[in-house]
């Protein structure tokens, strides 16, 4: 949910048939379900999400808790704005900063409960959650500015890194010995998800530079320097 003057782009390479999904469940909902219900179902599934990281110090099997903890925000996270909009129900100030704010402490869930594990380093995961606030700042600042709110990356929202999380999540249940194996590299012992996570701290430091490339050129245009 974001303010009603904000055009969303999305171009996820699923969100067309999410879209659907999300708008066929909207108009399912029992009447008592509101938006801020299921904002608050978003943050249960992103607390399991960082517990099944956590709990994978016993046992390599609570990844199945983070996978369905990852459903569950989905469903909350997603639903939360379209059942608003099915219902005519939009609240845009309001929405808006709920649902920021509350992203922000869903991806500190499983950030945190994922560098908790021994699965990554926590200095990686930390790393992450700093570049993905960068981007979640910049969309705010564009939606303000450009009235443009930008979901997506790269064909690459929420929703995708959501099903690739799960399916690794999947081949680390079913193929243990991957996520114990460690890697020497640059000197550096790491797993194999820590290399997953300095690749996507790059992509993220790249597509922020980019981005930040791009909006200050735009913004040097329609606000050029004055003439002295």
């Amino acid at each position: 949910m974001e303010p009603k003057q904000a055009q969303r782009i999305q171009t996820s390479l699923i969100n067309a048939a999410e879209r659907k999904a999300l708008v066929w469940l909207a108009e399912r909902q029992p009447r008592w379900v509101t938006s801020d219900m299921l904002t608050l179902v978003g943050v249960v599934g992103a607390f399991l999400t960082g517990l099944g990281f956590y709990l994978t110090i016993y046992n390599i099997n609570w990844l199945w808790l983070s996978s369905a903890g990852l459903v569950i925000n989905w469903y909350g996270d997603s639903l939360d704005g379209t059942l608003a909009r099915v219902r005519n129900h939009q609240r845009p100030i309001y929405g808006y900063y709920i649902d920021h704010t509350v992203d922000c402490i869903n991806e500190a869930f499983m950030f945190v409960g994922a560098g908790l594990s021994p699965l990554v380093n926590l200095n990686l995961t930390l790393a992450a959650f700093i570049l993905y606030l960068f981007l979640t700042i910049n969309v705010s600042i564009n939606a303000h500015l450009k009235s443009e709110f930008r979901l997506t990356y790269a064909k690459f929202g929420p929703t995708e890194f959501r099903l690739i999380i799960v399916i690794a999540n999947t081949v680390l249940i079913a193929s243990p010995s991957l996520a114990a194996a460690t890697y020497s590299i640059l000197g550096f012992s790491l797993t194999l998800l820590d290399i997953v996570a300095v690749i996507v701290i790059a992509l993220l430091a790249a597509i922020y530079l980019v981005t930040f490339i791009s909006d200050a050129r735009h913004y040097a245009h329609i606000d050029p320097p004055h003439n002295r």
